[in-house]
């Protein structure tokens, strides 16, 4: 954890270093379709941010800082996944460059295995309820099983969460939207008032005077009562203007603030529709439930199979002296060719397996570079446009990632 904590770190200090060295021209962003959601699509600092503001200013910085800790953790993880996977595809290059007599010996080991397979999927055909296929894959993912069903499980809650906050900000945004216009309305109002006010009160007073001059009457009166009337109905507008004014500007600020908020639920909804994509990918299910039957169905099989224990005794010992063979070769997981052993006497089969890994490498590839190079450097762009546009506050920006580091 502490090399980690340095690596992220370090990077980070790469992205202060290069905060007001690089231009816009240099800056290139990952353009990839995410479900419904996309960087293009989580609003910036947008209109609304006070700069000169020292509270929203560096909560903006924190903010984008906390979204680069954040892609770096994740990172992190996917490279543990993805030297996994890679691992898998250098077992099959191992296995592909063997030399032919080492082959060849691999291979009638395999077969014995297929052939003894074969007789236990006859034997259990007419009682199983699972394919062949799926119990074989349910048993190699192992205890792996009950984590990825837990980890689908949280992952499907969290994204129900997710969707939630999302739609509850959308609300209270529009909400902020729909008082803000009401403000508007009420400040415009009140300028409209005022102007109808003065010219009213200018009418009055010429009709008076009119009154006045030409039939000699006392308008004095006239004038107290014209001139209280507008003054009282423009004092009252005044107050409502004010408050108003006052208003607009704290649902401006709270508007500010549901941006920042929907751009961290929005990221955050991103990798989990990509961890979930993955996951179902991984263990080719579309749900979460239906990996739960399965593993349901596979518990349930398993028992039902223990008492044809006695038919497995010899592939067990075909299956022992084929990973001793495997074993006298560099390979990280030499079990898992115990259940891939149609694949060395199928290319086709070795094909699949293959494209399987890679599909899987790629997708975590994409999950890397768009959390290194759509977040990270997304965050990055929008420090680095803020430290450009307002230089007066760069020493401040950089001040703060050296307090992270």
């Amino acid at each position: 954890m502490g090399l980690f904590k340095m690596g992220v770190l370090s990077k980070l200090g790469e992205w202060k270093d290069r905060i007001l060295g690089r231009s816009r021209e240099e800056d290139v962003y990952l353009e990839e379709d995410l479900d419904d959601v996309s960087w293009s699509e989580i609003q910036s600092r947008g209109r609304l941010l006070d700069v000169h503001d020292e509270g929203e200013r560096r909560g903006f910085v924190q903010g984008r800082l906390e979204q680069m800790v954040e892609a770096s953790e994740e990172l992190e993880r996917l490279r543990v996944e993805y030297a996994t996977v890679t691992a898998y595809l250098k077992d099959m290059e191992e296995i592909e460059a063997l030399p032919e007599e080492e082959m060849a010996v691999l291979m009638t080991g395999a077969q014995k295995i297929l052939d003894l397979e074969q007789k236990r999927g006859n034997y259990l055909e007419k009682k199983h309820r699972m394919s062949d296929a799926d119990f074989h894959r349910m048993d190699r993912m192992g205890t792996e099983a009950v984590e990825g069903c837990r980890k689908l499980e949280e992952a499907e809650e969290y994204q129900g969460r997710i969707r939630q906050d999302m739609s509850r900000l959308e609300g209270e945004k529009h909400a902020y939207f729909y008082r803000k216009n009401e403000l508007k309305g009420v400040i415009a109002d009140s300028r409209g008032i005022v102007i109808v006010g003065t010219v009213f009160l200018i009418a009055c007073y010429v009709i008076l005077f009119t009154l006045r001059m030409v039939l000699g009457m006392d308008v004095q009166l006239g004038f107290l009562c014209a001139t209280a009337l507008v003054g009282l109905v423009a004092a009252v507008r005044y107050f409502k203007y004010m408050s108003a004014v006052k208003e607009l500007r704290q649902v401006e600020k709270g508007i500010n603030r549901i941006i920042m908020l929907q751009n961290r639920v929005k990221i955050r909804f991103v990798n989990n529709t990509n961890l979930l994509d993955y996951l179902y990918m991984k263990y080719q299910v579309k749900s979460g439930r239906e990996f739960k039957n399965l593993w349901k169905k596979y518990e349930e099989e398993k028992e039902e199979r223990r008492i044809y224990r006695e038919a497995e005794l010899e592939l067990e010992e075909y299956q022992q002296e084929f990973l001793s063979l495997l074993k006298c070769y560099q390979l990280k997981d030499p079990a898992i060719w115990l259940h891939q052993a149609a694949a060395l006497l199928d290319s086709k089969e070795m094909v699949e397996i293959r494209h399987h890994l890679i599909t899987r490498r790629q997708s975590l590839r994409r999950r890397m570079d768009y959390n290194r190079e759509v977040v990270a450097d997304g965050a990055e762009k929008e420090i680095r446009e803020l430290a450009q546009e307002h230089p007066e506050y760069a020493g401040e920006i950089l001040g703060m990632l050296d307090n992270l580091q």
